[in-house]
């Protein structure tokens, strides 16, 4: 059976999903962050065996510390390829912020592509669809998980409780982020649940109807 732990990392409040069969522990991190202990101690704690670390994108509170969780889990690191100069840029977007984050930058193990799916390795039936939806950054994916007893959508930066994603850093674009939410991700059924990159979780039907943004 398939279930989801979502907790705040860093001092941005970056949701972390962890994604794991309960009998088999096997287990997929959605946007590890830059807080490696806590998701460390949340592994053990769990007794997970990590295969993937699937990122919505490369700014540093989602995937600052990625490589030292990889090096700890042996994981494979997914990344969707529009954001690879923001994950060359990791040091100089830690400096930015003033936030600490992995001195070696390691290659990508695999690059995301839109409708792909994702699952565990002992599994034939993968249960996460990558949705391409650039606007907050080049590279933004979302992922569609049907394999819980609602439907989920982490939508990364790109959608949130009654707002949207900023685009005034790198690679931004406000045009291209409103066709991705509507193009992409309005379409799903709206009793989706949407955890967003930031924040509390909201129903997609309950966006559709008030949030400012997408009227």
């Amino acid at each position: 059976m398939l279930r989801l732990e979502t907790f705040p990392v860093g001092t941005l409040g970056c949701n972390c999903s962890l994604l794991y069969d309960e009998k088999t522990r096997e287990a997929i991190i959605i946007d590890p962050g830059n807080d490696a202990v806590l998701v460390l101690q949340q592994i053990a704690k769990h007794q997970l065996k990590v295969q993937k670390l699937v990122h919505t994108h490369a700014h540093f509170d989602h995937i600052g510390h990625s490589n030292s969780i990889r090096s700890a889990t042996h994981a494979t690191m997914y990344l969707h390829k529009g954001d690879l100069f923001l994950y060359e840029a990791l040091a100089q977007q830690g400096l930015w912020f003033g936030q600490t984050v992995d001195t070696e930058i390691r290659e990508i193990d695999h690059w995301l592509e839109h409708e792909e799916t994702i699952g565990f390795s002992s599994s034939s039936s993968p249960f996460l669809q990558v949705l391409h939806t650039p606007g907050h950054t080049p590279g933004s994916c979302s992922f569609y998980c049907e394999g819980l007893a609602t439907p989920i959508l982490f939508s990364g930066d790109t959608l949130f409780a009654n707002s949207v994603g900023r685009t005034d850093l790198p690679g931004g674009n406000s045009e291209q982020l409103l066709e991705s939410i509507h193009q992409r991700i309005l379409p799903l059924p709206g009793e989706t649940v949407c955890i967003p990159g930031h924040g509390v979780r909201t129903k997609l039907e309950r966006e559709k109807r008030h949030n400012p943004f997408l009227q």
